[in-house]
C-alpha cells in the first residue's frame, strides 16, 4: 500500500496526459480515482485519496504539464461553509393518507450548496438516529415532496463499503477488481420517511423511484453510471420490510466487527446486507 504522495516523474505526467486524451468522458473525480487506483494511493481502510490527488493533478494543470477536463461546479451562492448545520424548526403537521393521494412525487437532487442542504443536515441531525456525518466522496442527496410540497422523506447514496464478504461473492469479485470497479456501486447510507408522515407503502415506492434515476443523476454530477446499490440495516432496530418490498436482494449479515478494529476487539451492532442490481449486466461490467 502506498499512502504517501507518489512522487511525479516525466512517467507519471504522460500516464495522466494519456488518460486524459483516451478518456475524453472523463471529469476531475474520475481522473483522480483512476490515479490513485493506478498509483495505490490511498487511505489505510482503503478509500482513494481522491482529493489529495485532485489538488496533484490542479497543480500539475497550473504547470502546463497537463490539461484538466473543465471543472463540474454546482448551481448556487459560492463559496459557502458546507460542514456548518443550522438547526431548523419543520412543519410537523401529520400526514396520513393513500399513496395514491399524495399525486406524483416529486425528487429534488440537492446540490452543494444548495439552500436546501442544511435543511437536509437539520433533518439528520434531528430525526435519524445516526445523526449527520461529514460526507466525503461521491455522493448524492435526496428530498422527496408531495405534489403539494410538503416534505415526505430524504435519501442520501455514498460510498461502498470497501469491503463486504456477501457482496463481494454475489457480484463474483476479487480484490483488485473490487478496488479497481468499487466506486462503480454506491451504498444507502441514510433513508428516512419522516416521522409524522404515516403513508402505508411509501417508503418502497421511494425505494422504486430512486433506483429508476440514481444511475443518470450519478452521471450527471460526477461522469459515471452506478451500477449496484447496497444498504446496511441494522437488524436490532429494523425489519428491512420496504427493502424487501423494492425488491432489494438480502445476501446475509455483517459479522459486528468495525473496519477500524484492528485487534478484533470492538463491537459494532450486527446489520442485514441487501443489494439492488441497476442494470442486467451488472456482474459483466463490475467484473471486468
Amino acid at each position: 500500500m502506498m499512502y504517501r504522495r507518489p512522487e511525479i516523474t516525466e512517467k507519471e505526467v504522460d500516464l495522466i496526459n494519456r488518460l486524459i486524451s483516451e478518456n475524453p468522458t472523463w471529469w476531475r473525480t474520475r481522473l483522480s480515482i483512476e490515479s490513485c487506483r493506478i498509483w495505490d494511493w490511498r487511505y489505510h481502510d482503503g478509500r482513494p485519496k481522491e482529493t489529495s490527488c485532485r489538488d496533484l493533478l490542479r497543480k500539475l494543470d497550473g504547470k502546463g504539464l497537463i490539461t484538466l477536463p473543465e471543472k463540474i461546479t454546482d448551481t448556487g451562492p459560492k463559496p459557502c461553509n458546507t460542514h456548518q448545520v443550522k438547526r431548523m424548526f419543520h412543519d410537523t403537521t401529520p400526514v396520513q393518507s393513500r399513496l395514491k393521494d399524495l399525486g406524483p412525487l416529486q425528487v429534488v437532487v440537492i446540490l452543494n450548496c444548495s439552500p436546501l442542504l442544511n435543511e437536509f443536515k437539520s433533518l439528520l441531525i434531528q430525526y435519524h438516529y445516526p445523526g449527520f456525518d461529514l460526507t466525503v466522496g461521491e455522493n448524492v442527496k435526496y428530498m422527496v415532496y408531495n405534489l403539494d410540497g410538503v416534505l415526505l422523506a430524504y435519501l442520501l447514496s455514498g460510498a461502498s463499503a470497501w469491503a463486504c464478504a456477501q457482496r463481494d461473492h454475489f457480484i463474483g469479485w476479487k480484490a483488485d477488481i473490487r478496488k479497481a470497479n468499487l466506486y462503480l456501486t454506491t451504498n444507502n447510507t441514510r433513508f428516512l420517511i419522516l416521522p409524522w408522515v404515516r403513508v402505508p407503502h411509501l417508503a418502497s415506492h421511494i425505494l422504486g423511484l430512486i433506483s429508476r434515476r440514481i444511475s443518470s443523476d450519478w452521471q450527471e454530477k460526477y461522469g459515471h453510471p452506478v451500477y449496484l446499490l447496497e444498504t446496511f440495516v441494522e437488524k436490532d432496530r429494523f425489519k428491512g420490510t420496504c427493502y424487501k418490498a423494492a425488491n432489494w436482494v438480502y445476501t446475509g449479515e455483517t459479522t459486528g466487527r468495525s473496519r477500524y478494529d484492528r485487534y478484533g476487539r470492538l463491537r459494532v451492532p450486527i446489520k442485514d446486507i441487501y443489494l439492488y442490481p441497476l442494470s442486467r449486466d451488472f456482474r459483466e461490467v463490475l467484473t471486468q
